[in-house]
């Protein structure tokens, strides 16, 4: 498949309606984990950056949102989620150059560019690990098919020096990543996200710095719920957290 057809798609609003994205009905959906990966860049306009397996959008827009004047460029080796990708930057009217390719064989142009800021959220399950989906798009979103290792060597080599990689991943794959950024990233900082006070955390957010030399950060975890348990059938996210997901505020990095 190359496009989806209208018929397929959903029109869905992200940080409080300031922006929307078509994603399909039966496929990979985005939820708020890209939302919460684009928070934690601390782009500043002017600078270029670049998402890698970018998928319809989600995180590269949300950043694009809170952040204006962005050189905006994205990496997506699904024909149907590129073209989705680009669909949903020209109706939210943002500029965003997006490629087609596999990060092993990006094309020669993008290899001779750097940008200041890589976000990537690389599936989150090594291969036959989990149950895999029906549907091809989801099941490559989140059954890994590309090395994580590689998606972090491509990120290091896209980097100018001194710029961030910001990747979000599931806790257990912590060990993969700071083993990858081994001689490629350093000044490693990490944040995990606990859903609530007293979880274990499922998710962290990686940020590496190319030619960093500070000492590694684990960070205390971001709670993202009130309360020691859900209670009820409503939303009950940390005021805080929800400033990131209805106003498109930054997240807060200690």
């Amino acid at each position: 498949m190359t496009r989806f057809t209208e018929q397929e798609l959903s029109c869905d609003a992200f940080l409080g309606g300031k922006f929307h994205l078509f994603q399909p009905h039966n496929g990979y959906r985005a939820g708020v984990d890209p939302v919460f990966l684009a928070a934690s860049v601390p782009a500043q306009s002017g600078q270029a950056v670049l998402e890698l397996g970018c998928g319809a959008g989600a995180a590269i827009l949300s950043l694009a949102t809170r952040v204006p004047d962005l050189v905006l460029s994205g990496v997506e080796i699904q024909p149907a989620y590129a073209d989705l990708a680009r669909r949903n930057a020209a109706h939210n009217g943002v500029a965003l150059e997006v490629i087609e390719s596999d990060l092993a064989n990006l094309p020669a142009p993008l290899r001779k560019r750097q940008f200041d800021h890589l976000l990537a959220n690389p599936p989150y399950f090594r291969g036959g690990a989990h149950c895999p989906a029906r549907d091809a798009g989801r099941r490559r979103a989140l059954g890994e098919e590309t090395p994580l290792t590689l998606w972090i060597d491509t990120a290091a080599r896209r980097l100018r020096s001194r710029g961030y990689l910001h990747m979000i991943q599931r806790v257990e794959r912590l060990p993969d990543m700071v083993s990858a950024c081994e001689g490629r990233l350093g000044s490693l900082e990490v944040l995990p996200l606990a859903a609530r006070t007293g979880r274990h955390p499922d998710l962290v957010i990686l940020r590496a710095r190319k030619g960093g030399r500070a000492d590694f950060r684990l960070l205390a975890p971001l709670i993202l719920h009130a309360g020691a348990r859900h209670e009820r059938d409503a939303e009950s996210y940390r005021p805080e957290i929800q400033d990131v997901l209805r106003n498109g505020t930054a997240l807060r990095w200690p």
